[in-house]
């Protein structure tokens, strides 16, 4: 543990956080007091409503309350400045204090300076300091040993300034106004906004993120300065597509996501964080910001009636990204090598660097929703009518027609694997068109409820076939059995074409075996033959 001269005679130490260990109680939390959205009208579908003017009003506990873990942890702390004797003033800083008055925090992730584990928590450690930044970077070109107070200032939020002062076992509000806009649900920086936003303007997408989360109102002055040009462009300019990526992924796997990106809409953020390669011309929907924040809100608002067990925590975020991007699902530009690339892809690796994987599973997803869709009227009837089989080539031609849904059906669900009900449900809010919008709540919700009706009665149409995990089933026949019967020594074109063509009669007949599968083929080539 170490600790800095302060004033020539004291010194401080702060634990920047109480952070989760796998073994261990966490200290922090994800809070949110208030769940109830309201979905309001923009162009043919429901988007979130515009951002509040009334705060909530929020509980705040009149004290913090200590765990039987935090007490062990802060007495052995408290124990070691004794043991040496030292003026060490030693303060809980952030998040963990701002949660802590509201509930029994779970999480919490801050500052990495030194870290020590203590009673299986790991504790970071972090002096009290002043900060000065550069016009073009946001980390601090200066950085000195500073007060209580200055630290406080410093930081993002009023509700995120508060200090836990060990030593007096009290909180310290040195901003005078954490506990009191923590009370009345409100985002405020402790300077200026501008000036606060223009030192990091990464404070800008904390702030919406903090406001989402915790359903508070962003303060007017904040708002202007978040939406002025000076501050998009030092976001732009100032801050890592990575840090931007992983603000935006927080508030898309945070408890009121449709609410970030309203914010992000409505301040006039939309196309400085999602940004697109402006070396290439696009053809964009009209209003496309608008539209991604419509169809986002539709899947969130499905997700809520189709109810959580349907999809995985990474399922429900993929897919609110999957409907988020949706209205770039067509558009595609050209790389260097004349490659058409979907901009979906750009957006996920270039301007928020996520996970190639992440940018995979969406485009796999809406590449899937075009052939969904014209499955469902089939799906949803029990197979009743003639399916398009375009597309399909020479799969189909010798599959008897009353298994011919089964075998496209689970084509498709060999490409997205896990993830079909995703698929599924961007494709039930474009089925059998875009989600409509009226001002009157009940038509919105009645129109929500056909499309749950619709994504479970496919969801089970799709289990009555037994194609829930299709993917998982394997081959019952090599690519050296082909060969055999068709006398290659080498695979090829052919080989493939016939592996398809085994899959589609493996998938027509689930209960059949790989010697009658390989007679089948025997049959079909001897018949070919003989026509040719």
């Amino acid at each position: 543990m170490r600790a800095s001269s302060l004033n020539g005679n004291s010194s401080c130490l702060l634990l920047g956080s109480i952070v989760r260990s796998c073994d261990s109680l966490a200290l922090g939390s994800v809070w949110s007091p208030l769940k109830a959205r309201n979905p309001t009208k923009t162009a043919g579908l429901l988007s979130c409503k515009s951002m509040s003017t009334n705060s909530p009003v929020v509980r705040v506990k009149e004290k913090i309350d200590l765990t039987e873990k935090e007490k062990m942890i802060f007495d052995r702390l408290l124990a070691t400045v004794c043991h040496f004797d030292l003026s060490t003033r030693l303060r809980v800083a952030g998040g963990w204090v701002r949660d802590k008055f509201c509930s029994n925090p779970d999480q919490s992730k801050h500052l990495e300076t030194a870290r020590m584990r203590l009673y299986d928590t790991w504790i970071d450690f972090v002096n009290l300091r002043s900060e000065k930044y550069s016009e073009n970077s946001r980390i601090p070109t200066q950085m000195d040993f500073g007060t209580a107070e200055e630290d406080a200032y410093r930081r993002d939020l009023t509700i995120n300034s508060m200090f836990y002062n060990i030593n007096t076992s009290s909180v310290e509000d040195l901003t005078g106004r954490g506990i009191d806009d923590l009370r009345s649900g409100k985002i405020v920086t402790p300077l200026a906004p501008k000036e606060t936003f223009l030192d990091d303007p990464l404070r800008v997408l904390r702030a919406v993120r903090f406001g989402a989360r915790f359903s508070f109102t962003l303060n007017e002055e904040l708002k202007r300065a978040a939406a002025s040009n000076d501050v998009k462009d030092a976001l732009a300019a100032k801050i890592s597509r990575e840090r931007i990526g992983t603000e935006v992924d927080l508030m898309v796997s945070g408890n009121e996501p449709v609410k970030a990106i309203a914010y992000i809409y409505e301040l006039q953020l939309f196309w400085v964080v999602f940004s697109l390669p402006h070396e290439h011309e696009l053809t964009l929907p009209q209003e496309c910001d608008r539209l991604c924040l419509a169809y986002m809100d539709a899947a969130w608002s499905l997700q809520q009636l189709i109810g959580s067990s349907s999809l995985t925590d990474e399922q429900r975020r993929l897919s609110l990204y999957a409907a988020l991007f949706f209205p770039f699902r067509t558009i595609t530009y050209k790389d260097n090598k004349g490659k058409k690339i979907p901009i979906v892809n750009y957006i996920f690796r270039n301007s928020l660097k996520r996970k190639a994987s992440d940018a995979e599973t969406v485009v796999s997803v809406h590449s899937a929703v075009a052939r969904l869709l014209s499955l469902i009227p089939f799906l949803e009837s029990n197979g009743d009518g003639k399916l398009n089989e375009d597309g399909m080539g020479t799969e189909l031609v010798d599959i008897p027609a009353s298994s011919k849904l089964r075998v496209l059906t689970g084509f498709l669900l060999r490409e997205v694997k896990d993830f079909w009900r995703v698929a599924l449900l961007i494709s039930v809010l474009a089925y059998p068109s875009p989600i409509g919008c009226s001002e009157d709540a009940m038509l919105k919700h009645n129109e929500l409820d056909k499309r749950k009706e619709v994504f479970q009665a496919v969801e089970n149409a799709i289990l009555k076939l037994g194609l829930e995990k299709i993917w998982e089933v394997k081959p019952l026949v090599t690519g050296k059995d082909i060969m055999n019967i068709l006398q290659l020594k080498y695979g090829g074109p052919l080989v493939k074409e016939w592996q398809q063509k085994l899959l589609a009669w493996q998938l027509a007949n689930p209960a059949g075996t790989a010697d009658e599968c390989l007679e089948w083929m025997r049959q079909t080539h001897s018949k070919r033959i003989k026509m040719e």
